[in-house]
């Protein structure tokens, strides 16, 4: 059933979904932008999409919208900076706001507030472009960008004999730092939380290797099982490290963090996610639904957050 008080709070109200933009994760943000604006047209709002380049301010206020659903991925949307230029125009916006989209976007910040919060993160090192690269003195490591999603420019390095300079010079053409983060091997899960409240945790298994782009965006790559298969004990931590990084990030609206539970039990988080992704693929939908929200109903408390 949908749900009729947010309708009536938005239908006086013109709505322009960002999306696009010019990360890495364009084309998942467009996908994720369009699956939005399918929901709210069909619902009979007043609702507008607008492709994120260099003058999107002016398109916003030509646009001369109430609302703005920021359903970008990567730089540029999940890193403050839309969020900063809406503050300034005085435009409400849907998800997390200026603080929590910064310290999750560099992957070096948030898994330090993670250990300072007291929650499992892999250990790492931050690499920065011109410096010295120190050796490698344990396999595996993940070799990564420090603010990119969806697995661009990662590369995990098993052993002595595959190219970690290689690894290192793929990843630095996603930014001036990096991160060398040790490799933990178990099962990944994801846990949704939306307006305090905790999802279900998610087990994703990629149908090939590791859970890179093409299994988190490709139909048929991976499958999502919910709950996922882990010991209880794993189920509850990761769902209270979860309400944890949600309520120290200062998260707003919906959050998505991703983790791994090794063989002996023990949790492990990766990176927290302040807009996640809304394609037909996507983790958090699944999620949704299993607490029995509908996709249309999940979009509306999405939404909600802006009124």
């Amino acid at each position: 059933m949908i749900n009729s008080n947010i309708l009536i709070r938005a239908n006086n109200k013109k709505i322009g979904i960002l999306y696009g933009g010019f990360s890495s994760e364009r084309e998942v943000s467009i996908n994720s932008g369009k699956s939005v604006l399918n929901v709210l047209k069909k619902l009979q709002l007043n609702v507008c999409s607008i492709d994120v380049d260099r003058n999107i301010a002016d398109k916003i206020i030509k646009e001369k919208i109430d609302i703005a659903y920021i359903m970008l991925h990567g730089s540029m949307g999940e890193d403050g900076t839309i969020q900063g230029m809406l503050e300034i125009l005085g435009i409400p916006y849907t998800g997390c706001g200026i603080f929590a989209s910064v310290v999750s976007m560099d992957k070096d910040i948030s898994k330090r507030l993670f250990r300072y919060i007291g929650v499992s993160t892999p250990k790492w090192k931050v690499l920065k472009k011109f410096e010295p690269i120190p050796k490698i003195k344990r396999y595996p490591v993940v070799i990564k960008p420090s603010t990119q999603g969806s697995t661009i420019g990662l590369t995990i390095i098993e052993n002595i004999s595959q190219s970690y300079y290689d690894a290192i010079e793929k990843a630095f053409k996603y930014g001036d730092k990096i991160i060398v983060e040790d490799f933990i091997e178990g099962k990944e899960i994801t846990v949704g939380v939306m307006n305090d409240e905790v999802f279900p945790v998610v087990e994703i298994i990629p149908n090939k290797g590791f859970y890179d782009f093409e299994s988190k965006y490709r139909k048929g790559k991976s499958k999502h099982i919910i709950p996922a298969r882990i010991s209880r004990e794993a189920y509850k931590i990761a769902q209270n490290y979860a309400k944890k990084i949600y309520k120290i990030f200062k998260c707003k609206s919906i959050c998505r963090i991703d983790m791994i539970v090794d063989k002996n039990n023990k949790v492990w988080v990766l990176e927290n996610n302040t807009i996640p992704g809304m394609t037909e693929t996507s983790l958090i939908p699944d999620a949704g639904k299993a607490l029995g929200y509908s996709f249309e109903n999940l979009v509306l408390k999405i939404l909600e957050s802006a009124l």
